[in-house]
């Protein structure tokens, strides 16, 4: 969305691009916006590669609404399952990218808590769980901990275990104030960890995995100038001058006072979301009550 927000503002209006088609829907009370590249041109127009790119609003669990946890996971559990088009019982491998021991980059090991791990339970001697698809999880940590890639470290596990797809969940940064915590994203065609704040790693996809990678992305912070920029935006101030306000946040990140409960109330979605995508017939008590 955000990409596509960028190319109308450089053509000078909104208008239709080549290779790109955009929708919006409503569903289950909760806005989906999907943008899909569907050759080169549209590719090389919004710098993202061919596939498709969701974006699912949070505004309902945000105020609370009855059922809102509910109707976000299965909605978001929808669109995952979609993007996978899982076969039979396969296994999936789910690695939840970033750092725990900093709030806002710990979206995806916190997502990994609320993810039910299957794989032992599916293969082993327990018995009882056959019904259940194998998961298995995984938190690679970050290159400054861990002195490895993270997409070695999913490479190595993905080797090992041969997973039918990768479900990779990190934290993000966003174009627009009111995105953050408020928006959930997937795409099918993997991620690069630490792009969104100018630290690019090695992608992970299925280029690098061999096996389909889907994306889940939660916007947690902005860029300093770019947060600059969209305030002046809002408040009627022009838009001379903004591509220079974005470019001036000095490397400073900001984020939301409330951002430990908001990560753990998203994580706990984007969880559950995973878990319904993946064990068909499974309620959320079902998923609360194996979890604890």
């Amino acid at each position: 969305m955000e990409a596509m927000e960028l190319w109308n503002e450089s053509a000078g209006a909104a208008g239709e691009l080549p290779g790109v088609v955009a929708r919006e829907e409503a569903r289950r009370g909760f806005n989906v916006a999907t943008v899909e590249i569907t050759n080169g041109e549209g590719a090389a127009a919004l710098g993202k590669p061919v596939g498709k790119y969701v974006t699912m609003e949070l505004d309902g669990l945000i105020r609370r609404e009855d059922g809102a946890f509910s109707r976000a996971a299965e909605t978001l559990a929808s669109e995952l399952e979609a993007l996978l088009c899982l076969d039979g019982d396969g296994s999936v491998l789910v690695a939840g990218l970033g750092n725990r021991a900093i709030t806002a980059d710990a979206i995806g090991p916190e997502t990994v808590k609320n993810t039910m791990v299957t794989g032992h339970l599916v293969y082993g001697s327990t018995g009882g769980f056959g019904g259940l698809r194998p998961v298995y999880a995984l938190e690679p940590g970050v290159l400054g901990t861990t002195g490895i890639e993270s997409a070695r470290i999913i490479k190595a596990v993905a080797n090992a275990v041969r997973p039918g797809r990768v479900i990779v969940v990190d934290a993000l940064a966003a174009r627009r104030l009111s995105r953050i915590c408020r928006t959930v994203q997937i795409s099918d065609t993997g991620i690069v960890p630490g792009s969104g704040v100018g630290n690019a790693r090695e992608g992970i996809n299925r280029e690098t995995l061999g096996a389909p990678v889907v994306a889940v992305g939660v916007p947690t912070v902005v860029d300093a100038g770019t947060l600059a920029a969209d305030i002046a935006g809002r408040a009627g101030a022009g838009s001379d001058g903004f591509a220079e306000l974005e470019g001036l946040g000095g490397g400073l990140v900001v984020t939301p006072k409330d951002i430990d409960s908001s990560v753990a109330d998203i994580s706990k979605l984007v969880g559950y979301a995973i878990n319904l995508a993946l064990h068909r017939g499974l309620t959320a008590d079902d998923i609360t009550m194996f979890l604890g």
